[in-house]
This record gives structure tokens, C-alpha cells and sequence, in this order.
């Protein structure tokens, strides 16, 4: 071994090194656990006391001097790395940023949260439930038997182990009856699944809120005067509540609720078809089949129950003609009701 070689060689090596990478190789080269130089080390114990001292205070001076440039030359090539990683990372603070815009609620989601808060307001507490659902909870208990004609109008997604989507949140309601005692006092909302074809005022996939009140003395007035405060808070102004007659299988009397056209204050315009009027859902007293699948005597108690869809208050209240704009998440459509951009 040639210390003077070893020397000569690792110093050009660490001149020539233009990464920090480089250099720790070149480290382990000659100052590693198996280097030539750490070898020699090693060996010191197999000469005499005389060369032991010569070869050891050689191989010392070399460590030195080979560890002393590694340091000097990590220095300086750590020095230019960090510049050239500055350089590359620099943010160009003159250049105009990124505008990111602030989001906002889905207009289905404002009108969920609105008509929840008025609920909240006058002693209505919210449920919600599964939204696969089995037949007794979807049809039978809401007095819809099996083969029944109003099952019709409910194009009903069905599994294999006969459990169902729920095709209303009717469901809820009933879950809360079996398991709370009158006086009730409930909102259910949800996404609800029909197999409708999908055009202008129909989707597959909607919401749904229900209200339903139980007591021993709830009268159609009740369902009027909370109907009336309901279409007030949404739609602003002196918006009026009427009800037309028509059958529904879980209410008896059923009604179709109507509201004054919020466009035209009840005057006739193209979104009420000149009538003064939209429909709203469906209403009426809850039927004696019904408390009487649930456990209630229909002698003691009765109420009220009501069904509305979200999207169509939602199309209402921000005039919009097509229910499936509110599901193609298209910004330039959604940026109408917030922050978005």
C-alpha cells in the first residue's frame, strides 16, 4: 500500500466531485470500514514497535487530511446546491396569483337546512334512516299491501334478498312511532330512489323532507297554520296554502297542497301555468291503518303528515325550470347561489 498514492488519489477525487452524493461515495472509498486506509489500521498490530510508529502517524496524517478537504468541499457544494434548489423553487412573486373561489352550498342543501331551522323552531325534532329499506316499512306499514294499486306509482328498486331503496322517507316516520310514544313531533329528510325516467322535473335520485305531528288532539287546522308559516319563511311574503282533494293510501282525508305562485304572488304566470298555483306534495290526517301498524289507537290519537320534494321547492324558490341542472355539477350553473367561480 502506497499511502502517498492513496492520498494523491482520494484529494483529485474530492476536487472532482460536483454532487454532495458524490462526495459520501468517495468517503466510504477511502475512509469507509473496508478503505484500504482503515485496513491499514487494522494491520498496525503486526509491526515491529519502530515501523508501527512511522506507518501509524502516516496513515493518521492522511485521515486528517483526506477528512478536512471532505468537510471543505461539503461546504461548498452544499452551499451551491441550496442556492441552485432556491433558485429553482423561487415563487415569481410578480406574476398574478390563481384565483380560488370560495364555495357554497348546493341549492338543494339551502333549502334542506332553511326549512330544518324553521322546523326546529317550533318543536320539531329531525330523523332521519336507512336508506335501504325492507316492504313492511317502505309499503305495508303505511297501508300499502302487497299487489296494491298505489305501489304503481312507485317504480321501486328491488334487491335479491327482497330489501328495497326506499322510494319515500315515509319509512322514517314509521320507525319513530315504533319506537317513541305521542306526542310526536318529527321531520324526516333524505335521498330518496324511484325508477323514473329522467326528463325536465324527474330523476331517479331526489330528496324528500316529511313532517308528521301525533297527539290526541291535532286537527287539519294544525296542518294548515304549520303549512302556511312553512311557505311563508321559504318563499317570503304573504304566500297562502290551499289543498285539493286526492288519495293518498297512508292519509285519510289526503290532500295535494297547493301554494300562491311565490313568482306571481298568485296573479297567473308561465311557472303556475296562469293558475296563480304550484303543487307542493302530498298531505292529510294520517290514516287509522297506519297508527294501528304502529301500535297507537286511532280512538286516542290522530295527526297530521305531509310530504314535500326538496328539489321542488329548490326549482321554486331560485326559479329554476330543469331538475337535472341541479345534479350535472356544472359551476357556471351552481355559482349563481354563492361564492363559487
Amino acid at each position: 500500500m502506497n499511502i502517498e498514492e492513496i492520498s494523491k488519489s482520494a484529494l483529485d477525487a474530492i476536487k472532482n466531485a460536483e454532487t454532495t452524493t458524490r462526495l459520501e461515495e468517495i468517503r466510504v472509498l477511502f475512509l469507509g470500514r473496508k478503505s484500504e486506509i482503515t485496513v491499514a489500521f487494522k494491520g498496525l498490530g503486526k509491526l515491529d514497535p519502530d515501523e508501527k510508529k512511522v506507518v501509524a502517524k502516516s496513515l493518521n496524517d492522511t485521515k486528517i487530511l483526506i477528512s478536512k478537504s471532505l468537510e471543505e468541499k461539503k461546504s461548498l457544494l452544499s452551499k451551491k446546491e441550496k442556492e441552485e434548489r432556491i433558485k429553482e423553487e423561487r415563487i415569481d412573486v410578480s406574476m398574478p396569483g390563481r384565483f380560488q373561489g370560495n364555495g357554497t352550498l348546493h341549492p338543494v342543501t339551502i333549502v334542506m337546512e332553511e326549512i330544518v331551522e324553521i322546523f326546529h323552531r317550533i318543536g320539531f325534532e329531525v330523523r332521519t334512516g336507512p336508506h335501504i329499506e325492507d316492504d313492511f316499512h317502505n309499503f305495508e306499514a303505511l297501508n300499502i299491501p302487497k299487489h296494491h294499486p298505489a305501489r304503481a306509482m312507485q317504480d321501486t328498486f328491488y334487491m335479491e334478498d327482497g330489501k328495497l331503496l326506499r322510494t319515500h322517507t315515509s319509512p322514517t316516520q314509521i320507525r319513530m312511532m315504533e319506537s317513541d310514544k305521542p306526542p310526536i313531533k318529527m321531520i324526516a329528510l333524505g335521498t330518496c330512489y324511484r325508477k323514473d325516467a329522467t326528463d325536465a322535473s324527474h330523476t331517479p335520485v331526489f330528496h324528500q323532507i316529511e313532517g308528521l305531528m301525533i297527539d290526541k288532539h291535532v286537527t287539519f287546522s294544525d296542518l294548515a297554520g304549520i303549512l302556511s308559516l312553512l311557505l311563508s319563511e321559504v318563499f317570503g311574503g304573504e304566500t297562502k296554502v290551499r289543498f285539493q282533494p286526492s288519495y293518498f293510501p297512508f292519509v285519510e282525508p289526503g290532500a295535494e297542497t297547493l301554494a300562491s305562485c311565490p313568482f306571481c304572488q298568485g296573479k297567473g304566470c308561465r311557472t303556475c301555468q296562469q293558475t296563480g298555483w304550484v303543487e307542493m306534495g302530498g298531505s292529510g290526517m294520517v290514516h287509522p291503518n297506519v297508527l294501528k301498524n304502529v301500535g297507537y289507537d286511532p280512538n286516542v290519537y290522530q295527526g297530521f303528515a305531509f310530504g314535500w320534494g326538496l328539489e321542488r321547492i329548490a326549482m321554486l324558490k331560485f326559479g329554476i325550470s330543469d331538475i337535472r341542472d341541479l345534479f350535472t355539477g356544472d359551476v357556471r350553473f351552481l355559482s349563481q347561489f354563492g361564492g363559487v367561480r
